[in-house]
């Protein structure tokens, strides 16, 4: 028997590894999917055996780089953004399953509710930096931040709650048992919504209108360099983990599998399809330019909104057949 303090330490480590690791190996997928799509040199040659080497001169790059703060800005206010941005992620990743019979760091009844209340902190960072930065592009980027963030986060809680519906259930590790093949197709509207809606919270392309170089410098990032910059691009890399680990556990099963083999390799059918929806992340980001304002408004009120409430009440249909 495990004493409980090493139990939930190695719990923890796990958490903290995967927290280091997994965005590393994202944003490497992503230089070397990119470099193909669009043939792109460097990170194709970087290290002589196909671009190995481009993540690491892009942190040695990051660390040479001086630590800038403005000298108008609020000092410990933009200091702490990039932290705070990391900081949900973190959070989430505790209670996020990996695997059966307890494969969790912390399991939660009502885990569903913690992570969609701690993944809407990620606007308070932005804000920080935004605001802290004095500096109008900055500031311009912030407030496109929470505009966005404030639309995008009702159809992002919408469409979970359909398939927490479905299940009867607001713990992760009960919502991935309660799941079965065909709500593939029950709730495929609900993943979609899910899916786009949670591209526009980690503000990914082609929902990157808060940083839009082409018209705010960088946005809310404008005055950030070396690692606190790092930092915030590495919250990026995590909030893709994180939304793909969600979709993961949601609407494609968790750990559930081929070949009956879920108790023994229920962890990697969670690995695989994390990496797979996180491919297609990196897809969408190289495939579609990025929307308007006012298209990026648009496509959450008059799609997004409307199609999660129709699949919610859908969904409260079905269960109220069922229980009759």
């Amino acid at each position: 028997m495990i004493p409980v303090w090493l139990d939930v330490a190695i719990r923890v480590v796990g958490v903290v590894v995967a927290f280091l690791t997994l965005p590393l190996v994202v944003g490497q997928a992503e230089h070397k999917v990119m470099a193909h799509m669009q043939g792109r040199l460097g990170p194709m040659y970087a290290g002589a055996f196909h671009g190995w080497a481009q993540l690491v001169a892009d942190g040695v790059k990051f660390v040479q780089k001086e630590d800038i703060t403005p000298r108008a800005a609020d000092r410990a206010v933009f200091r702490l953004a990039p932290v705070i941005s990391l900081l949900p992620y973190l959070i989430v990743l505790l209670v996020i399953p990996l695997g059966p019979n307890g494969l969790v760091a912390q399991k939660l009844d009502i885990g569903l509710f913690f992570v969609l209340a701690v993944v809407g902190v990620g606007v308070v960072a932005v804000l920080m930096a935004a605001w802290s930065s004095a500096n109008k592009y900055a500031l311009l980027g912030g407030l496109r931040a929470a505009a966005q963030l404030l639309g995008y986060e009702l159809p992002f809680i919408l469409s979970a709650l359909s398939v927490a519906m479905a299940a009867g259930t607001l713990s992760l590790s009960g919502i991935v048992e309660a799941w079965r093949p065909w709500w593939l197709l029950w709730q495929l509207p609900a993943m979609l919504v899910f899916f786009t809606a949670g591209l526009a919270e980690i503000r990914r392309p082609p929902f990157d209108m808060p940083i839009a170089d082409s018209e705010l410098v960088f946005g809310y990032m404008t005055e950030y360099t070396g690692l606190r910059f790092a930092f915030f691009l590495l919250a990026e890399y995590v909030g893709i983990v994180v939304i793909a680990a969600l979709t993961t556990v949601l609407f494609l099963g968790g750990w559930k599998g081929p070949f009956g083999l879920d108790a023994e390799l229920g962890w990697l059918w969670t690995l695989v399809k994390i990496f797979a929806v996180s491919f297609v992340v990196i897809w969408v980001r190289v495939s579609y330019p990025r929307l308007r304002e006012d298209q990026l408004q648009r496509i959450c009120w008059l799609i997004l909104v409307p199609a999660a409430l129709a699949q919610l009440v859908l969904t409260a249909a079905v269960k109220v057949a069922a229980a009759n």
